[in-house]
């Protein structure tokens, strides 16, 4: 069978199994066979590497293997056209793992890819609505088996997870990271919990301490079951100011849901549409304190209606196993064989 090569643009994750699109390339790497490769090289290099070089430097290594593989697959947050991916030969699969905003990409570079993927409706038909016809919609999916419901009633305390932790000092801002110390500010009965992964964690212990949260912030920055977690929160919330920073359906937000619990998602993730949609949680308009001040209010005030809508979907609409059915679509319709 031909083997997929998986490849990552983002360094080597501290702890990968923390990372989102680690663990859906892990999945599928497990699944079809095949290697998983790490294109930035931040890791072994000293000085910030342009995006456009990333790879280059193994550009020998990966023609050599394209003897033995079938293709390609990428996964990156935006569409941005590598020229590592001019160079090689086999068939080229990127997977956007970003929602797709309003600056249009090249077009041009795109369709001459096998396929591009996207995980929600509004980045297919904007794709499509720009000229990619090679464009793939693959729902996302999580191992849902590994959570269970467990109900946590509200008191004196609402305790939220925060995940879709920042990877720059930007996106504290721009994933309402402060945003959200500053509503803690106003609600003291706010607890927030946030499932870190190695990255800036001094900055956000000096950013708590700067805004006097300390007591409403708890901050995890080592591996941790995640379904024992949920289990002693309310809800889970996902921020960003533009869909293109965050996964169109953060896994934070998925696991949660699976596990029973609502969901707060900001209105520029495309996960917005489907928590409307299902009632299983609150949509915040805007990154901005008084915006989480009154979506937290909302959800305390409507909490078991949003909690029994979240019963009714997680299961059925965020298993992996339909992940990888639908990327093994993909690679056969691209290989023209069965896998």
């Amino acid at each position: 069978m031909a083997h997929i090569l998986y490849h990552l643009t983002i360094p080597p994750p501290a702890a990968p199994q923390l990372d989102a699109v680690v663990q859906d390339a892990e999945a599928l790497r497990s699944h079809f066979g095949g290697e998983l490769r790490y294109l930035n090289p931040k890791s072994r290099c000293p000085v910030p590497v342009p995006r456009a070089l990333f790879g280059l430097g193994q550009l020998r290594a990966l023609r050599l293997q394209e003897d033995g593989i079938g293709a390609h697959h990428i996964f990156n947050p935006d569409p941005f056209a590598f020229p590592l991916l001019r160079a090689l030969r086999r068939p080229i699969i990127y997977s956007l793992t970003g929602g797709v905003g309003a600056k249009r990409p090249d077009i041009s570079f795109f369709s001459r890819l096998a396929a591009v993927t996207v995980a929600d409706e509004g980045s297919q038909a904007r794709l499509r609505s720009w000229g990619l016809t090679n464009c793939v919609l693959v729902r996302p999916g999580i191992e849902t088996l590994r959570f269970s419901v467990s109900p946590l009633a509200l008191g004196s305390q609402v305790r939220v997870l925060v995940g879709s932790a920042p990877w720059s000092k930007t996106q504290f801002k721009r994933k309402g990271v402060e945003a959200l110390l500053q509503a803690a500010r106003q609600l003291p009965q706010l607890h927030l919990v946030f499932l870190w992964r190695g990255v800036l964690v001094d900055e956000m212990t000096r950013l708590v301490q700067r805004l006097g949260v300390t007591e409403q912030v708890t901050v995890m920055n080592t591996v941790v079951d995640v379904n024992h977690v949920l289990a002693g929160v309310h809800a889970a919330i996902a921020l960003a100011d533009d869909p293109a920073i965050i996964r169109p359906y953060p896994h934070s937000l998925m696991e949660a849901l699976a596990a029973g619990k609502p969901v707060l998602v900001s209105r520029a993730i495309p996960m917005a549409a489907y928590v409307e949609r299902t009632g299983c949680g609150v949509v915040i308009e805007q990154v901005a304190p008084d915006a989480i001040f009154r979506a937290i209010q909302t959800l305390v005030q409507g909490y078991h209606a949003y909690e029994d809508a979240t019963r009714r979907v997680a299961p059925r609409d965020f298993d992996r196993a339909a992940m990888i059915a639908s990327f093994q679509d993909v690679y056969e319709s691209v290989l023209g064989a069965t896998l």
